[in-house]
């Protein structure tokens, strides 16, 4: 099995997972999360953050953040999401998890394939479909999920005409049609096509 050496030669193994969400809106910031479980956790219904109810997913949330090791969330902005690409951002946003921890990890595991080049002294395996196969990552998962839906609801305080509350920041019908009728803001993602889209549209 994966890092066997791992479990034959140490006792205890501090794994952190992480993970990110926010990768696909339109606007706000993406977000990641690392976590550190104790091996007798008892937090019960950990999986994919997107395979558990908007209400259940916060009341997970603060059992992870009561009962886990360590947790950090941390995120880049809109405008290193422009400046660097959204993967590029996203591996910082992952990265800044990590450094937050107020335990270091031995290992990280991070969903999905692509790794974001943690510093060396640190073990990294990448899997995809984590958040269904290792209940770390699964946490990283519900804690970036409900710190970014968060902040997409303060958003909608600031305006609610653009129902970011609902949407999320992602590009449906509603909020395409928000940005033809109100304009694009600031905290819209200008690198992506959509955005750049309707720009031009507005400059003509």
């Amino acid at each position: 099995m994966q890092f066997e050496l791992f479990s034959q030669d140490q006792d205890i193994v501090l794994i952190a997972g992480v993970d990110e969400a926010g990768r696909g809106p339109l606007c706000g910031d993406v977000y990641a999360a690392a976590v550190i479980l104790d091996n007798h956790h008892g937090i019960e219904g950990l999986t994919d953050s997107k395979k558990i109810s908007e209400k259940k997913r916060y009341i997970i949330a603060e059992e992870i953040k009561k009962k886990a090791k360590a947790w950090c969330i941390a995120s880049a902005s809109v405008e290193e999401i422009d400046q660097l690409n959204i993967l590029q951002a996203t591996f910082l946003a992952m990265k800044r998890a990590v450094d937050g921890l107020s335990i270091q990890p031995q290992l990280i595991r991070v969903d999905g394939n692509q790794n974001p080049k943690f510093p060396a002294h640190f073990q990294c395996e990448t899997i995809v479909k984590g958040d269904l196969l290792h209940e770390e990552i699964s946490a990283a998962s519900i804690l970036a999920k409900t710190a970014r839906d968060l902040s997409m609801i303060e958003l909608d305080k600031q305006y609610p005409d653009y129902g970011f509350a609902k949407h999320k920041g992602y590009g449906t019908k509603v909020h395409m049609e928000a940005i033809q009728t109100l304009g694009v803001l600031d905290v819209h993602r200008r690198s992506f096509s959509p955005i750049q889209k309707a720009l031009s549209m507005h400059k003509v």
